[in-house]
């Protein structure tokens, strides 16, 4: 079984716990996104030593290599990125607050802020942007490919995931192969893996506006080594490659095939088919 899920993502309930509980029953080896995915597995009454970790990874080469490459990395713009689909549980609305908190506080010398992407929210975010006066602060460019990502990463300062509820996030590792700081939502799955405060970034409650525009102006404007932070970024990333997913995946076909077979009930056989008809 592979899963990102974390106990925090959503609301739990006794009967979808309790499912879970039967289904993992039948499970011999996992392989779990992170830190916390993996102690929500066993939680749920898996055996920790059959869970492996690493299942959520980028190609760190690709985002390193298009950064080196990028013709924009030598150009002096200074700006927090943040990209993902415009919908309520990325939190572009409080990003954008704390955004406004930030500016109030580092006058002249604040950087700007793109958001890459698009979807349901942008003509609120749009509004938004307009009521707190940040047109000539804020860009929201559209949506960025593949290939075109290395080349925003290359020129940002610092990236920023605020989501209020994300399994991981991908982007995280991304940016961080890319060589950038990174202020990650804590209730990001990646951030009890990826982020070291005070080394690479910092993590931050994403329902608290105040709390992330302290730590955009610390980051910013204090006494921090961003070329530094953007190393420890691609230091720890460099464990979390397409290189681990396959070591997780060995290792867990290794202890499904080093267990007993077991028998699933009927009732087990209607869990199973029912969850593959989602």
């Amino acid at each position: 079984m592979f899963s990102d899920s974390n106990a925090f993502d959503y609301k739990r309930n006794v009967i979808g716990e309790t499912l879970k509980r039967r289904l993992l029953g039948l499970v011999d080896g996992g392989v779990a996104a992170g830190t916390t995915a993996r102690e929500y597995l066993i939680a749920l009454g898996f055996p920790g030593e059959r869970v492996s970790v690493g299942y959520d990874v980028v190609d760190n080469a690709h985002f390193a290599q298009g950064v080196r490459d990028s013709a924009l990395a030598s150009a002096p713009s200074r700006f927090f990125l943040a990209t993902a689909r415009f919908e309520p549980k990325k939190n572009h609305l409080r990003l954008l607050e704390a955004f406004a908190k930030y500016r109030q506080r580092a006058g002249d010398s604040a950087w700007s802020l793109v958001i890459l992407g698009d979807g349901v929210l942008r003509a609120q975010m749009e509004a938004r942007i307009a009521a707190l006066g940040l047109e000539r602060a804020v860009s929201l460019p559209g949506f960025a490919n593949y290939r075109a990502l290395p080349d925003w990463y290359a020129r940002a300062g610092c990236f920023v995931h605020p989501s209020t509820n994300e399994q991981w996030g991908l982007v995280v590792n991304e940016a961080m192969a890319a060589g950038l700081p990174v202020l990650v939502s804590a209730r990001c799955g990646c951030a009890a893996d990826l982020v070291h405060p005070g080394e690479n970034g910092d993590t931050f409650d994403p329902y608290d506006p105040s709390a992330l525009a302290e730590r955009m102006l610390r980051l910013a404007h204090g006494n921090t080594d961003l070329s530094a932070m953007g190393r420890a970024s691609r230091r720890i990333i460099a464990d979390w490659g397409p290189q681990r997913f396959a070591a997780g995946t060995r290792e867990a076909v290794s202890a499904a095939l080093a267990s007993a077979p077991r028998r699933a009930s009927p009732l087990d056989f209607m869990l199973l088919r029912a969850l593959a008809g989602r």
